[in-house]
């Protein structure tokens, strides 16, 4: 402000919290403003009246003097203002003028407005109020004609039901005295029901109670207090319904009504038990039609389930009593002089070993009849049945409303969970699991009795299903089961996992006992057989459940699993496994032969598992089995493969020996040769040493049968490639054959293969045919060498190795570089057709090197060969090449 005092002058009146009064009490105190916390106190004081100061007289004339100055500024400050804008205020002040003139006219308009919304007013309300009352009249009419309306139709009910029920008071007498009423069967009865299809005709009691019953179910409804309902916001004023019960006449009715309506009830039920009792198809379906009539039907049926479930909760809970097992037990056991004086204070709920067999023969005893009675219902007295179960929902699914279409079942549906049938399967499954769970936690005898006893527990429910397969179509087979099997077993896995748990230890303990002696006395035919004798047992002892053989292969599969990794832990795999170098088989070989003797007759009595059992079952053991013979095959063939390369490897010895010698007469012929000395030996030490640990049976007759076809073959190949070959080496060739033959006589005899005439059977023949004829083929003549009946037996390529020989044709392996021992594996890795072709090509390849000249210089072998090949018309590429040489 101009001219004013500072702005500290004024900021203590502008403060928020300025108080003109503790203003005034500070200066009289002598204080500043605002005050603190001790001039407050002083500030009191001086409120209070206590004298003051003269410095504080001295204050308040000064602040006085300092308020009369302020006001005088204000004032003159105002005075300046409106000097210096009085136009503009003069302005303002016309303009007020003028609004008061406005809001005279609104006013003005305002009342007129009033005025036309009175007149509005009084032309809507005076009809309204009319039709209000007409309204409310109308109501009331109505109110009155739908009590009579339904007063009417209750009294004609009324009377209908006693009609109906004089009815069925004289078809009850007429049934008493037995008289039969005979009844056409109809299509649709008068009550509503109809005459399914599998449901036999109701008789005129039956229809008499559906009929009343559908008069009992429409006189409740007419009766029955109307809901109430909260109104809407726009119906405040519609008139609530009046209820029937407060009419004299139909108070009248309501007692007989109600008599009525309990013995219908009490029918209903009795036809409802009767029918469960003898499964009577169509005494159900009356008391299903008589209570779907009385709309009570869900209700019904949730009191059957019930019922069922309550049965079904108490029956298991008496067949795992402990207390009334012991006290079964003690009725069976004989009472003598010496038990009469025990002290019998308590009930036992455990056996001592004595009367340890009368409490398992009393639990099973309750078993089976807990079994029998949900079964077939052995009790008359009990109507509670699986039969039943399954009778009652046929009757609900076959049964349908006359008006809907619906089966029964879907209205019981809205209220239970499932079908009574569901239900029953889920509550006996549940309880059992619950009771055998509970009891099996309380009782160790029970425990011990159902885990031990666990496939007669298992035959109990299979003679279950069975009894009720035909009615249920419940099926429990190797190939399928049942969801509803597959529950209730599912109930008993406490001791399914126990007896799986015993049947695990017992297959694990064979299987340690085999291999308990480790590598110094490792597993053998014994010990491989009791492993496999062991595991047929356990599975034999479940076979005839399909998910108990499966759980127990399982376990088998595991132990085998053991017994291999712990077999091939002990296996030796070096080179000393293999190794012929004799004069004995090394302790690795003699402890493979130990271990492969165990895992071969583990499999061979394994392998016949597969025409015992079903295919699941063998899905689940095959890998495991087969593992015991790819196990076998891995400790066998390198051993046999090796037994087969150094009889090889000394056959192709021979060609170290000088056959191109002149024949000398008085030489004569020494004996075999080294390398068949070698062959000999080498043949022994194989049967005796490394075959004999082998205790393989048939397995043992194919290696022999295998080894020696495979040393026939390279001798006879590697004799046929000996190369000078003179007289003299002819008759030492033939020495050494015929030693070869002995040996392999003795190889094959010693080895228990066949008989004395071993060399001859079927197995071998060709090759031992071969070798035979191979003989005379030294000795025959150039021209003869083309006679297809003094080579037979031979084959092809072997005298066409022959012809080469004789010839001054190289033999392929030389044309090619290769050493012999080469070029007889080729051969035996490549087919007879593939032979033909290599030589082919090696004749061309000479025939180009050494010219016209030299192949055409020819002697006898030469043109023998051509012959001989003339005569073979399955080789053409040797007909070629032969007819190249004889030109």
């Amino acid at each position: 402000m101009a001219g004013g005092a500072p702005n500290a002058d004024y900021s203590v009146f502008a403060s928020a919290d300025y108080s003109e009064h503790d203003y005034a009490n500070a200066i009289l105190a002598g204080e500043t403003y605002p005050a603190t916390a001790q001039s407050k106190q002083k500030l009191v004081k001086a409120a209070s009246g206590l004298p003051s100061s003269d410095a504080g007289k001295e204050d308040i004339s000064v602040a006085l003097a300092k308020l009369t100055h302020s006001i005088d500024d204000v004032s003159q400050q105002l005075r300046n203002v409106v000097t210096a804008h009085h136009e503009a205020l003069l302005s303002e002040a016309a303009s007020v003028h003028q609004l008061e003139g406005s809001l005279h006219a609104v006013r003005q308009g305002l009342v007129e407005l009033s005025s036309s919304l009175e007149k509005l007013r009084l032309k809507i309300r005076v009809p309204y109020q009319n039709l209000s009352a007409l309204v409310t009249r109308l109501q009331r009419l109505q109110l009155a004609a739908d009590v009579l309306r339904r007063t009417s139709r209750f009294v004609l009910l009324a009377r209908r039901l006693e009609f109906q029920m004089n009815e069925f008071a004289k078809a009850g007498a007429a049934a008493t005295n037995g008289k039969s009423i005979a009844t056409p069967p109809t299509a649709r009865s008068s009550a509503g029901s109809v005459v399914e299809e599998g449901i036999g005709p109701e008789g005129d009691r039956e229809r008499n109670i559906a009929k009343a019953a559908i008069s009992i179910a429409e006189l409740t409804s007419l009766s029955a207090p109307e809901p109430s309902t909260k109104p809407s916001p726009g119906a405040s004023d519609v008139l609530p319904p009046i209820p029937l019960r407060s009419i004299n006449a139909v108070m009248r009715h309501l007692p007989g009504i109600e008599a009525s309506r309990v013995k219908i009830t009490e029918e209903m039920e009795n036809m409802l038990r009767d029918g469960l009792e003898d499964l009577n198809q169509s005494l159900l379906a009356s008391s299903l039609q008589t209570a779907h009539n009385l709309r009570v039907l869900p209700e019904l049926i949730h009191d059957v389930v019930g019922e069922i479930k309550e049965h079904v909760e108490t029956r298991i809970k008496y067949a795992f009593d402990v207390a009334a097992i012991s006290k079964d037990a003690n009725k069976e056991s004989a009472t003598t002089a010496a038990s009469s004086l025990m002290y019998r204070s308590r009930v036992r709920t455990e056996p001592t070993n004595v009367n340890a067999p009368q409490w398992a023969a009393a639990l099973w005893t309750r078993l089976e009849g807990m079994v029998e009675e949900l079964a077939s219902g052995c009790i008359k007295a009990s109507w509670i049945r699986l039969q039943t179960v399954y009778t009652l929902e046929k009757v609900l699914r076959l049964k349908k409303d006359t008006v809907t279409k619906a089966p029964f079942l879907e209205e019981v549906l809205k209220t239970l969970d499932s079908k009574p049938s569901s239900i029953f399967w889920m509550t006996l499954a549940r309880i059992l699991e619950n009771q055998s769970r509970e009891s099996a936690k309380g009782s160790s005898f029970i425990q011990q009795t159902l885990s031990n006893g666990y496939p007669r527990l298992l035959r109990l429910f299979h003679d279950f299903f069975s009894k009720i397969g035909f009615h249920t179509e419940t099926i429990y087979s190797q190939s399928y089961q049942s969801p509803e099997t597959v529950l209730v077993l599912r109930a008993i896995t406490n001791f399914e996992a126990l007896y799986l748990s015993r049947s695990s230890n017992r297959l694990t303990e064979a299987v340690g006992t085999a291999v308990s002696g480790g590598v110094r006395a490792p597993p053998g035919m014994a010990e491989g057989a009791a492993v496999a004798r062991t595991i047929a047992n356990e599975l034999d002892s479940a076979r005839f459940d399909p998910l108990l053989v499966k759980a127990v292969a399982k376990s088998v599969a595991n132990a085998l699993e053991i017994f291999l990794a712990r077999i091939d832990a002990l296996a030796t795999r070096d080179r000393s496994a293999t190794s012929l170098l004799g004069p004995g088989a090394t302790p690795q070989q003699a402890v493979n032969a130990q271990l492969a003797s165990a895992l071969y007759h583990c499999w061979l009595r394994l392998s016949k598992l597969d025409g015992e059992y079903h295919k699941s079952v063998i899905a689940v053991v095959d890998p495991a089995v087969q593992g015991l013979r790819n196990t076998f095959d891995k400790i066998a063939e390198p051993l046999l493969l090796a037994i087969r390369h150094d009889l090889t490897a000394i056959s192709s010895r021979l060609h170290r020996v000088d056959f191109g010698k002149a024949f000398d007469p008085e030489a004569g012929v020494g004996g075999p040769s080294l390398y068949m000395r070698d062959m000999v030996d080498k043949l022994t030490f194989v049967r005796d040493e490394i075959l004999g640990r082998f205790v393989v049976g048939d397995l043992g007759k194919t290696w022999v049968v295998g080894i020696v076809r495979k040393v026939i073959r390279s001798f006879v190949l590697n004799a046929s490639l000996a190369k000078p070959l003179g007289e003299s080496g002819k008759l030492q060739l033939t020495s050494d054959m015929t030693e070869f033959e002995f040996a392999l006589n003795a190889f094959m005899m010693q080895s228990g293969t066949q008989n004395r005439n071993s060399m001859r059977s079927d197995a071998i023949a060709e090759d031992y045919m071969a070798l035979r004829a191979l003989r005379p083929l030294l000795f025959l003549d150039n021209a003869s060498l083309a006679l297809e009946d003094r080579t037979a037996g031979l084959p092809p390529l072997i005298v066409l190795h022959h012809i080469l020989v004789r010839s001054p044709l190289p033999l392929p392996h030389t044309i090619h570089g290769w050493k012999v021992e080469e070029y007889v594996r080729w051969v035996d890795e490549h087919t007879e057709q593939e032979a033909f072709t290599l030589i082919d090509g090696c004749l061309a390849r000479w025939e180009a090197t050494c010219g016209e000249d030299e192949s055409a210089s020819g002697d006898d072998p030469i043109r023998t060969q051509a012959y001989w090949m003339k005569a073979q018309d399955s080789q053409p590429p040797i007909r070629r090449c032969s007819s190249r040489n004889s030109s």
